[in-house]
């Protein structure tokens, strides 16, 4: 797939770079041709001769190089690639991209250019969860950028959290992405999945029975025919498929804030299975029993309705608004009502009786709400619902 394609990789100032040398060698193991850019920053870190080496290829440094200039000027170097990817994409550069800033080679690049962008966002949890830099990434997102990661995990300076680099191989997996054929090229799809846990304390929680499986196999499906996935998941069982921006959330309250940083988005399809309240007296301290036999006095608040939100929007709201309707009687009349009540497009219903063995297993029986009526499909694996579903979603999209 990647057999004569271009790769402009802008190496950023971050631990994280030395991640970027794996990545040179196994773009280069599929074919492609890469030009690296170091910046002063991210020479900290690696070394150009090692970049250059690994690339095969002349790295560049500076701005205001007279050789290099004389060579490809900076406006036809940001021009010459198939696609640009940053990694590792720190704040400073993020903020740079979001501002219009050009005061060094590599954002001076990442502003001339006309070519499609992929960052691989690397810092501090703390400075990964900035407002500021919250900001930044929706600028970009609406400009059009295209993010892998970052993911959650230990780092170099000993917190915990996201802000991790995307491993090599899922930088890889979204590179790939970006060079599919398909017919969701250049659409933004938003997709939620997995479950909410709502805290009753530090220890316990509230959670619906929802694996992931479905939103994930969809989300894959839809990278797969070509689209920029967001996908934002609760803590769900399945691991999130590699080649889309991962956004990890625990309540409903979070997985509500992530869904509209993640717009604007051509669709949205909301496959969580959110929990429809939260505990409004959650306790700070774990709850101990008193030896009384009684129960703890629990008050449930509503939790924020994300897909009638998105889907009653006024402005902004995705041409194609997804939800799911997961049901144990009378399904079709419950799903046909939710529809109606939540303003959205579609509706995919199904049967989650005990019996069925569909939450939280590798089938499903689905039936697609419209405005033309209801459409049964048979009992089939997630991963081939969510092909059809995607293929069904990518003809509503033309």
């Amino acid at each position: 797939m990647l057999a004569d394609k271009h790769i402009l990789l802008i190496i950023g100032g971050g631990i994280a770079a030395f991640k970027s040398l794996d990545l040179i060698r196994r773009l280069r193991e599929r074919g492609a041709r890469v030009t690296p850019v170091l910046t002063r920053a991210g020479e900290q870190f690696v070394t150009p001769l090692s970049v250059s080496a690994l690339a095969g290829a002349k790295l560049y440094r500076d701005l205001f190089d007279l050789t290099d200039e004389a060579e490809m000027g900076h406006i036809q170097l940001s021009r010459a690639a198939d696609l640009i990817v940053v990694a590792p994409a720190t704040a400073d550069l993020m903020a740079k991209m979001a501002q219009g800033r050009a005061d060094d080679l590599a954002s001076t690049l990442l502003l001339a250019t006309d070519t499609p962008v992929l960052l691989a966002p690397a810092m501090n949890v703390r400075m990964w969860q900035h407002p500021a830099t919250q900001r930044n990434l929706a600028t970009l997102r609406g400009d059009a950028v295209r993010f892998v990661g970052p993911n959650e995990g230990d780092m170099a300076c000993g917190e915990y959290g996201p802000g991790r680099m995307a491993e090599p191989m899922e930088i890889l997996a979204a590179v790939e992405a970006s060079f599919a054929a398909g017919p969701l090229a250049g659409k933004h799809v938003l997709v939620t999945s997995g479950p909410t846990h709502e805290p009753i304390d530090p220890v316990r929680y509230i959670a619906n029975r929802s694996s992931g499986a479905q939103g994930t196999a969809l989300a894959a499906a839809l990278r797969d025919l070509g689209a920029r996935v967001t996908f934002v998941t609760g803590p769900a069982t399945v691991p999130p498929p590699d080649g889309v921006t991962v956004v990890k959330v625990e309540t409903a309250a979070q997985m509500s804030e992530a869904v509209q940083a993640a717009l604007p988005a051509d669709a949205a399809v909301f496959a969580a299975a959110v929990a429809d309240w939260r505990v409004a007296n959650a306790s700070g301290s774990k709850m101990k029993k008193d030896g009384s036999g009684a129960a703890p006095a629990l008050q449930f608040a509503e939790n924020p309705d994300i897909l009638a939100q998105v889907a009653q929007m006024r402005t902004g709201r995705p041409g194609l608004v997804v939800g799911f309707a997961a049901e144990t009687d009378d399904v079709i009349a419950h799903a046909t009502a939710k529809r109606a009540r939540k303003g959205c497009d579609w509706i995919v219903a199904n049967d989650v009786s005990p019996g069925t063995g569909i939450m939280g297993g590798t089938e499903n029986a689905v039936t697609v709400i419209t405005a033309q009526g209801a459409e049964a499909w048979p009992r089939m694996d997630k991963a081939a619902v969510a092909r059809r579903l995607a293929d069904k979603l990518a003809a509503a999209l033309v």
